[in-house]
């Protein structure tokens, strides 16, 4: 699998693809789940992510899952250095049973106790990307930054990134970390996809956030930044009739441009889904997408977008449908 660098010029080297591992150890099995990520390895994978909440919403779990899970796979497999670890803190519920409203934030204490928390159940010494799941405005933005410096400069992770933050919040702390010699936010992770979301219609219940236009600006403009998308299939959303679009999805650039993505679909012998991830793995910018699947066939067919080369005139046409026309 081809590799890109990420979080800059001297950041590690990443599969093109990482490995969402959200549903692991609860809608997934143990058994398929480390089925998913053997065969993700060995077509050359190496970036896989997770959270220190998932999947703490549905019944019975408690957003221990899908961390413990990836922890006994890398027990049972050995070879921690082949791959990095990706997982996430500030969104874990603090009451059993509910959900955001009374999620650990971003304090120092909060952070503290939730990389060793992750820490543990990755059964590992550091994490090679650790993220802030949520913005937390509650806590100075100063107090969380120092203490993920702190995580960087004791070794307990590599790269630090932020998940479901504004474009400017992104840019005011980023802009703080190197006013103070700290380690700075160098990966972005944002819901993105071929389709294009109303962004007058939020996700707010669950903390999801878009891509804007002005976060895609953002990103071009500073070169060690790395995007990284996920639900970029929209939970099979593009391929299954049982899976409707979000209501962000519902207005009328919609199909227009499910349509191209259909032709150009055909035209390639691809998949809409490969179509999708290759239009992402080749925009300005670049983005990472983060693939979910809950079957080793689910992956091999994304594992075959990385064989989709858009040809320049398919991708114009995908980036203009359904885009309105200016008027002059």
């Amino acid at each position: 699998m081809r590799r890109r660098r990420i979080g800059g010029p001297s950041g590690p080297l990443a599969s093109a693809l990482c490995l969402g591992a959200l549903p692991f150890g609860s809608s997934v099995d143990e058994k398929t789940s480390f089925a998913i990520l053997d065969r993700f390895v060995e077509a050359g994978g190496n970036l896989i992510d997770t959270s220190n909440n998932y999947v703490f919403w549905v019944p019975g779990a408690t957003g221990d899952e899908s961390e413990t899970t990836v922890g006994r796979w890398l027990a049972s497999r050995g070879g921690r250095d082949d791959v990095l670890i990706s997982t996430k803190a500030g969104a874990r519920p603090t009451v059993p049973g509910t959900g955001l409203e009374t999620a650990e934030g971003l304090s120092a204490d909060a952070i503290g106790k939730a990389v060793d928390g992750s820490l543990r159940r990755l059964g590992t010494d550091r994490i090679d990307l650790y993220w802030t799941h949520i913005e937390d405005r509650s806590v100075p933005l100063a107090e969380t930054l120092g203490t993920l410096d702190g995580l960087v400069t004791g070794g307990k992770a590599g790269l630090i990134g932020c998940s479901n933050h504004t474009a400017w919040r992104t840019a005011q702390a980023r802009d703080l970390s190197r006013a103070n010699g700290w380690a700075a936010y160098t990966c972005v992770q944002q819901r993105q996809s071929y389709l294009q979301p109303r962004f007058d219609t939020g996700l707010p219940e669950s903390g999801h956030v878009h891509v804007t236009p002005e976060l895609l600006d953002y990103v071009r403009s500073e070169p060690e930044l790395t995007l990284m998308a996920y639900s970029s299939l929209l939970s099979g959303g593009y391929t299954r009739a049982d899976k409707p679009l979000p209501a962000a999805y519902d207005h009328p650039g919609t199909p227009a441009r499910l349509a191209v993505l259909r032709e150009v679909a055909k035209e390639l012998g691809a998949s809409p889904n490969q179509v999708v991830l290759s239009w992402l793995m080749g925009a300005d910018p670049a983005a990472l997408p983060i693939v979910g699947v809950s079957s080793v066939e689910q992956l091999d067919e994304v594992l075959g977008a990385l064989e989709v080369e858009l040809p320049a005139e398919a991708r114009a046409r995908l980036d203009v449908a359904g885009v309105p026309a200016e008027r002059g």
